[in-house]
């Protein structure tokens, strides 16, 4: 299973070297995307995917056809992201970790509750569903005072560098070892993914993202909850645990095909019609039509994004069909609805 996922690993990498520098960029920027977007989601927290773009556009350098205004929210899981993919040479310490830390949880509080941010927990942990009076436990963390002795080892062990354990391997025991620990108040799954894209990025060998392994997790999110507790119940062999992570692994990379056929598609896009648009409010709105606009393009939307008239908008929309960019859909009055002209 390592051979195929090494293989496919330097496949990829060999198909987005042929992008060219500004389509690496590109493609960077919407793994990055769906890791911070998916990440997010798995935990139950639905983050707006154009706040999160914008937040990542400008932090790259990177033309921003997002939204202008993000929140610290956002904010704060990008920054952990960027940390953790950019520098991913640099020393993992607790220092480090209540930074990321302290940027999940600018506010002091997750959802309703307080908790405590950038230090290690002093409180028990245990992973529980279940109405009131019917819990069920799942997994019971180690006892406080353990925590720091615990997130030493893991930290020496992570920070050092062994030709004993291949480099994607280590990604998975990291994973685990940190969520097991559970070192934390709140936030202990996203730094750990965030821990496991840090590792993957030394495994490849670059600083960008081109697979979401966060994406994959979520697409199994049932499974992922059920092998981690099946391991952590288990005795000290992972191995399990390990064919799980590979295998997801293996999907997340095949599924970056997806992201890099649409970043492709959209330099096509672009290439042909450039020339054509007429204005800013038409580019803006071409650009989220190509990254994945939800629901129908009407002019009472294009108004309302574009911030314009009803009447500006029309003018715009059949300004971009007569030049074969938009066409018309629909059977007529409010079901009249607009449909990009792909290459």
């Amino acid at each position: 299973m390592l051979s195929e996922v090494r293989n496919l690993q330097g496949r990829l990498l060999g198909k987005v070297e042929l992008l060219g520098f500004e389509l690496k960029d590109e493609a960077n920027l919407e793994t990055l995307i769906q890791d911070v977007v998916k990440s997010s989601e798995i935990e139950g927290e639905f983050l707006n995917p154009e706040m999160v773009r914008s937040s990542i556009a400008i932090r790259l350098g990177l033309e921003n056809p997002g939204l202008e205004h993000t929140d610290r929210d956002i904010d704060g899981v990008v920054e952990m992201m960027l940390d953790a993919t950019q520098n991913n040479n640099k020393i993992l310490s607790d220092e480090r970790l209540f930074n990321w830390h302290a940027a999940l949880f600018p506010t002091g509080r997750s959802g309703a509750y307080k908790i405590e941010v950038a230090q290690w927990r002093t409180g028990d942990m245990q992973v529980v569903s279940g109405a009131m009076g019917r819990e069920k436990i799942h997994y019971e963390a180690p006892s406080p005072q353990f925590v720091k002795t615990e997130m030493d080892k893991f930290l020496n062990w992570f920070n050092t560098t062994s030709s004993l354990m291949d480099p994607i391997l280590k990604a998975g025991v990291a994973h685990l070892w940190f969520v097991t620990v559970h070192p934390f108040d709140d936030g202990n799954g996203r730094i750990a993914r965030a821990i496991t894209d840090m590792q993957l990025s030394k495994a490849d060998g670059v600083n960008q993202r081109f697979y979401s392994m966060s994406a994959q997790i979520k697409n199994e999110r049932k499974s992922y909850y059920h092998i981690l507790e099946r391991t952590q119940k288990g005795d000290t062999d992972i191995t399990e645990w390990i064919v799980w992570f590979l295998e997801c692994l293996r999907k997340a990379i095949l599924s970056s095909n997806t992201i890099i056929d649409k970043v492709v598609q959209k330099h096509l896009f672009w290439v042909r019609n450039a020339g054509l648009i007429s204005n800013e409010r038409q580019q803006k709105m071409l650009n989220k039509l190509l990254d994945n606009f939800e629901g129908n393009l009407t002019t009472s939307k294009w108004a309302k994004i574009t911030k314009t008239s009803q009447d500006t908008a029309l003018r715009d929309i059949l300004d971009l069909i007569s030049k074969g960019i938009l066409i018309k859909a629909g059977s007529g009055g409010r079901s009249t609805h607009y449909i990009l002209v792909k290459p």
